[in-house]
């Protein structure tokens, strides 16, 4: 007979948890299940049973982080509870006033029950949402009485309790308190953030683990996310976790090592050829024209060109002044003789902004020239790349690109500069060259060596014979 399966609205109904809480157990690989197409995820009763007896596990132990009830339910009923007759209030919701917010119950469409909270935030701001884990009024209330408690703590500026803090919570102190104030990406980091929080947002900070690490890795890749993109968040991960002890939310010894990923084989070495740069300019609209130009002697990044300002383009001393850069700190890049007589044309059709670029984007213009171009691959940050490699094959130094470039080590630097093929097969030619000169050299001492005779003259036919 065949073994039925499990789906997940099943399984859900029978751990009695949101199917949601599901999902997020099968991306960290906790929970066994099987994939089959045409019917997408199911789940063996065997292998349920099994991982249930082998971690003892009451699927509610998610709620662990939070606080508990200090009085039975019925006391804080006694205590609290407001406007007790109109506790029901609609046919398929059920509502419980406590004065300091509320819980609620709503129905999907499928007939589960939903527990729902409701309070102020620290700006008086009202909040309605449903609660992720809760099964129980009293694990709604459980919930109710956190929001509360760190919309309260904000307000006052309380520091949280410290000893457990979720991860949630503290991502959300990471992103108020560091990323906002320090970072100018801290909208990336926020999004980063989000697929953090799906995958650790029920654990305490303290109890994730090196190994529960390594299966957001795996998690990451089996969704088709590129090395690069899972360091991103590897890197916030690890920034986290160096805050926490810093400002006392976690102990040293609960840090889990965050190993990052190998991006080598992630480096793109596209440069723009001459041949191609003259048809790129001949189909660029006026309008992106100079700001090729700019990224082509300068080596800045798009977005240090389109905030330029004319405040920092000194003519005088043929200066340029990039404030905005990635790493916070200002470089100085000379001005060439091309691209003064670009900047002079600039200046003089200028209307009166003080930008030198008065438009927010150039990535639609730059994309459609490289298409009527023909030119595949480039993107706009190989520019950058292109403006090293010229430098380094005309003989400039690796030190003076990285000042140019603005990098903090020559290693970054090494990465933007690329030799062409051409230039390979040059140097290796080197090598037969000398493998020739040797072999002269030897052929002329054999010539010398009259013990060899045969040898001799059959040398000296091969270099002075005529064709």
């Amino acid at each position: 007979m065949k073994e039925s399966l499990i789906t997940v609205k099943e399984l859900s109904s029978i751990l009695q948890v949101h199917p949601k809480t599901i999902y997020r157990q099968i991306r960290t690989l906790q929970i066994p299940h099987i994939k089959k197409g045409g019917i997408g995820i199911r789940f063996k009763e065997k292998d349920i049973q099994k991982w249930l007896e082998s971690n003892q596990i009451n699927y509610n132990h998610i709620l662990e982080t939070l606080p508990r009830l200090e009085l039975p339910l019925e006391d804080y009923d006694r205590m609290l509870l407001k406007e007790r007759s109109s506790a029901l209030s609609k046919k398929d919701s059920k509502r419980w006033n406590y004065g300091f917010g509320a819980i609620y119950t709503k129905r999907t469409k499928q007939g589960a029950v939903r527990w729902y909270v409701d309070y102020r935030d620290e700006t008086g701001k009202r909040v309605q949402r449903v609660t992720k884990h809760a099964t129980s009024r009293s694990e709604a209330l459980i919930e109710l009485q956190t929001r509360v408690y760190e919309a309260f703590s904000n307000q006052n500026r309380i520091q949280p309790r410290r000893e457990s803090v979720g991860f949630e919570e503290f991502s959300r102190i990471y992103l108020k308190d560091y990323s906002r104030v320090n970072k100018r990406s801290w909208k990336t980091d926020r999004s980063c953030l989000r697929s953090l929080g799906e995958f650790f947002g029920g654990f305490c900070l303290g109890r994730i683990s090196s190994q529960l690490v390594e299966r957001y890795k795996a998690m990451r890749l089996a969704q088709g996310v590129r090395n690069s993109t899972v360091n991103r968040d590897l890197a916030i991960l690890r920034k986290m976790f160096n805050l926490a002890v810093e400002w006392g939310y976690l102990h040293e010894r609960k840090v889990p090592r965050v190993r990052l990923f190998s991006e080598k084989d992630n480096l793109k070495e596209r440069i723009l050829t001459a041949e191609e740069e003259a048809r790129l300019f001949d189909v660029s609209s006026e309008h992106l024209k100079p700001v090729l130009k700019i990224a082509l002697h300068t080596g800045m990044r798009r977005g240090e060109i389109l905030s330029l300002r004319w405040d920092d383009v000194d003519f005088e001393v043929r200066m340029i002044k990039v404030v905005r850069t990635k790493s916070g700190k200002v470089r100085f890049i000379p001005i060439n003789e091309v691209l003064f007589n670009e900047l002079k044309r600039l200046r003089s059709t200028s209307s009166g902004s003080g930008l030198v670029f008065c438009q927010n984007s150039v990535r639609t213009a730059f994309e459609g020239a490289c298409r009527r171009a023909g030119i595949h691959g480039l993107r706009f940050h190989d520019l950058r790349h292109t403006f090293a490699t010229r430098l380094v094959e005309r003989g400039v130094d690796l030190i003076t690109v990285k000042e140019l470039l603005g990098h903090s080590s020559v290693t970054i630097t090494e990465r933007y500069t690329h030799t062409f093929s051409e230039q390979k097969r040059s140097a290796v030619d080197v090598l037969a060259a000398m493998k020739r000169e040797t072999g002269i050299a030897g052929d002329l001492l054999n010539i010398c060596d009259t013990s060899k005779k045969e040898e001799r003259e059959k040398t000296l036919t091969s270099l002075f014979s005529v064709n």
